[in-house]
């Protein structure tokens, strides 16, 4: 027998792709949107339907997470993609991309087969998977993008690590031309960042700790951008941090490269004075920058210089963590914490409500060539609805992320996940 539709009323139905900012409500059918908008009334359902009250609440597309180490397989001990999975839709994320930092690296297709299996009898919300763009990451030859291609990758990238070989990255962004898939890179220039833990300027000097110009970030993107002018590539930088990247990133785009810029939200809600009294936890690559450069990221998001914030998910054991600061793994979870804290920006005046969800929904869907992050009739019915005011107090002990390794831990956060919609199966409720 065929499930009875279900319907949510009285919802705050915001649709960045539409522009929709109304009430209204969606009908949901055998895991697909029947119908949504303003008409959807409990007086006007189809016989035998079901529904619940909104009360108000705001109910998007399901945010679509363009950027995440899930751990798995080889790294168990800090993320399955289970606990991930449970994570992610505690926060409201309905799509992940995984990135291909695991052990083995993503580097074969059979691994690619391997995962997405994994991910299908394991995981609650959507996998797609990133695959590495040279061969064990070690950024000396290049992988094999076609077969990759065909395994059903949606991205190629070395994670978090840039390829320093200009000619080898010439080579690849032309040759990835044939597939119409994006190049990830991570945008800081190996040479400048050395062993480096912390952004140059004065809280590294007073600290003693080593640190990275952050011109390493603009000398990268200005690289990549002429090599994208020769060769027509697709190329994403997946976390910006600086005025001058995002300054080049304007100039690109205005002379009609393929380029995208994204950011993740401790970039623009923390400034280097987090790592104070050498808190790990606060420790990422590339580094936590300067006020001035924290600025430049909201401003870029407000401008839409930024396209996209994923949440830069990078688990980490505790015992990585535990470590004087130079020797600690760099990285944060944030897939429970991705909106909450970017909802800071619409708090304060910066950004407005539709334009964040955009960074977080259909802007990485496109990214991605997904056909998600918007509500749309006939498509599985993922969404998440959420309290835009809920005041929390954020307990790293409650994530439910295998690792605990939060930079927001003690944070007060104003806008909390209710629940979270897969194919209009309800996995997660507050």
């Amino acid at each position: 027998m065929m499930n009875a539709p279900h319907a949510l009323l009285n919802a705050r139905l915001l649709d960045p792709a539409t522009n929709t900012d109304t009430m209204g409500g969606v009908l949901i059918k055998d895991g697909l949107i029947l119908d949504w908008g303003t008409h959807i009334k409990a007086d006007a359902l189809p016989d035998g339907a079901t529904y619940e009250n909104c009360h108000g609440k705001c109910l998007s597309p399901g945010l679509v997470d363009a950027h995440a180490y899930l751990c798995e397989p080889g790294k168990e001990h800090r993320e399955t993609m289970e606990t991930a999975g449970h994570a992610a839709a505690a926060g409201g994320i309905t799509t992940i991309n995984a990135f291909p930092a695991t052990e083995p690296v993503i580097d074969d297709p059979s691994i690619v087969e391997v995962i997405a299996r994994r991910a299908r009898e394991t995981c609650s919300v959507n996998i797609c998977i990133t695959g590495a763009l040279s061969k064990g990451l070690e950024g000396k030859e290049m992988a094999e993008l076609g077969l990759l291609c065909e395994a059903g990758v949606v991205a190629f990238s070395d994670g978090q690590k840039a390829i320093g070989d200009i000619n080898l990255m010439r080579r690849t962004l032309a040759y990835s031309t044939m597939f119409n898939k994006p190049i990830i890179v991570h945008a800081e220039e190996p040479a400048l960042v050395g062993s480096g833990v912390m952004t140059g300027g004065r809280t590294a000097t007073a600290m003693g700790l080593k640190s990275i110009p952050s011109c390493a970030e603009a000398i990268l993107v200005e690289r990549d951008i002429r090599l994208i002018a020769m060769t027509g590539a697709t190329w994403h930088a997946a976390h910006l941090s600086t005025l001058d990247a995002l300054n080049s990133i304007r100039r690109a785009k205005d002379e009609q490269l393929h380029v995208t810029a994204g950011t993740a939200p401790h970039y623009h809600a923390l400034n280097d004075l987090e790592v104070g009294e050498y808190r790990t936890f606060a420790r990422v690559s590339p580094p936590l920058r300067e006020e001035d450069d924290r600025r430049a990221v909201v401003a870029a998001i407000k401008d839409g210089t930024i396209d996209v914030i994923s949440s830069q998910h990078l688990p980490q054991s505790a015992d990585s963590k535990r470590l004087p600061f130079s020797q600690a793994k760099p990285g944060v979870v944030g897939l429970e914490t991705m909106l909450p804290v970017s909802l800071r920006l619409y708090h304060n005046g910066e950004v407005g409500l539709l334009d964040l969800l955009r960074t977080m929904t259909v802007g990485p869907a496109k990214l991605l060539g997904l056909a998600c992050g918007k509500i749309e009739t006939g498509k599985p019915a993922d969404l998440c609805l959420f309290d835009l005011e809920k005041p929390w107090q954020l307990d790293a002990t409650l994530l439910k992320s295998k690792s605990k390794n939060t930079a927001f831990d003690g944070h007060l956060l104003q806008g909390r996940i209710l629940k979270t919609f897969v194919s209009g199966t309800v996995v997660f409720e507050l």
